[in-house]
């Protein structure tokens, strides 16, 4: 491991940091690339208000040839709030893949982890990533984190077509008024409680434009009101000023119905799957939060982002749930892709208790901010 060294990134290293993006995808039905252009750092507070970019340096070559994020944030566990951290972006480059460099990261890792900000984290594994699953939680070693999982994240990209008609609903549907931010911020705690790891949210977050940035709280944060009570929230989030996924290859099967999917696509006036080397245009669906975790107000509110992000001109509507949240099937009810993936709690033998004492409460994914 002499030739190899792990530091802190600076902003210099922010053009090699997005080539390493750019040349590494991660594999699937549909093989991506998550890019940060037009700089890495740009997007790094929407994972948390601390945040740490560790790199891996060839030194002979000077060249990052790995890479991984640290974060961390206040959130709810068991009802409580606590500073959470995420472990994410990982990535090696192809030509030095291999279980030494990994573990050298992890006691790079653990050496960060003594500063006693948070005790455990959370991340997540894209089911069909089968080398990272072997190296960081089927055979780990001694010296790594602990990996255990939580439970199976389904994230949909909704496809998004020529919509049917509104229908009528005993819920007031619309967008909000910035008067509106201290009852918003309200309900998504008071509520968000519900699910482990949902984010604490101030007022302060919605106009800061770091911790959300392009979030338009006039335009894309929307409410529903039962009796003039708010019952739900759900907002529309473009991030693709700073972050991108970029299709690099399709699997065989995708390859075989890609001809067939674009005709209907184009006939329902909806986008045709993009060409290798396109960006897929879509858009998150954030911090969704419906009282008591109801189908029927969820349903009401999918169904007018749906109407919004298809007038706007986007092709997909990103969202992800736990694999056992009632408010899934609600949304599987719309033509979509599914990309399965993991959810897992992270801690060091002496943390271990993070994960032990979680209750039984859902997990809450929020896909915009990883």
């Amino acid at each position: 491991m002499k030739d190899f060294h792990f530091e802190l990134a600076t902003q210099d290293d922010d053009p090699a940091i997005r080539r390493l993006l750019r040349e590494n995808p991660v594999p699937g039905e549909i093989t991506v690339t998550y890019e940060r252009e037009p700089d890495y750092f740009l997007g790094c507070e929407t994972m948390g208000p601390f945040w740490q970019v560790i790199v891996a340096r060839h030194k002979p070559t000077g060249q990052i040839i790995g890479l991984a994020c640290r974060a961390t944030r206040p959130m709810f566990v068991n009802g409580e709030i606590k500073e959470v951290g995420y472990l994410g972006h990982l990535r090696v480059d192809h030509r030095y893949r291999g279980r030494w460099l990994v573990a050298f990261g992890m006691r790079f890792f653990r050496e960060l982890h003594r500063d006693g900000r948070v005790s455990g984290y959370i991340t997540t594994i894209i089911e069909e990533n089968k080398v990272a699953r072997g190296l960081l939680v089927d055979r780990p070693l001694p010296h790594h984190a602990i990996y255990r999982e939580v439970g199976q994240v389904s994230t949909l990209a909704v496809i998004l077509r020529r919509p049917r008609s509104l229908v009528e609903s005993p819920l007031e549907i619309g967008k909000i008024a910035d008067t509106d931010l201290n009852e918003i911020a309200n309900f998504l705690n008071n509520h968000g409680k519900h699910k482990n790891f949902f984010p604490v949210y101030a007022v302060e977050d919605f106009r800061n434009g770091k911790t959300m940035p392009d979030l338009c709280v006039e335009n894309d944060v929307f409410v529903a009101r039962q009796d003039n009570e708010l019952v739900g929230v759900i907002g529309l989030w473009d991030q693709s000023r700073i972050k991108q996924t970029v299709v690099q290859a399709y699997s065989k099967r995708m390859r075989m119905t890609r001809p067939f999917y674009n005709a209907i696509a184009l006939l329902m006036r909806g986008h045709p799957l993009p060409l290798p080397g396109e960006e897929i245009h879509h858009i998150y669906a954030n911090f969704v939060c419906v009282a008591h975790n109801d189908p029927v107000t969820f349903r009401a509110l999918l169904r007018y982002i749906y109407h919004e992000a298809f007038s706007r001109g986007y092709a997909y509507l990103s969202i992800g749930f736990d694999s056992r949240d009632p408010l899934l099937p609600v949304a599987k009810r719309y033509a979509h892709i599914t990309y399965p993936s993991r959810l897992y709690t992270v801690c060091w033998d002496q943390d271990g208790e993070f994960h032990a004492r979680l209750d039984q409460r859902l997990p809450h994914i929020a896909i915009a901010t990883l």
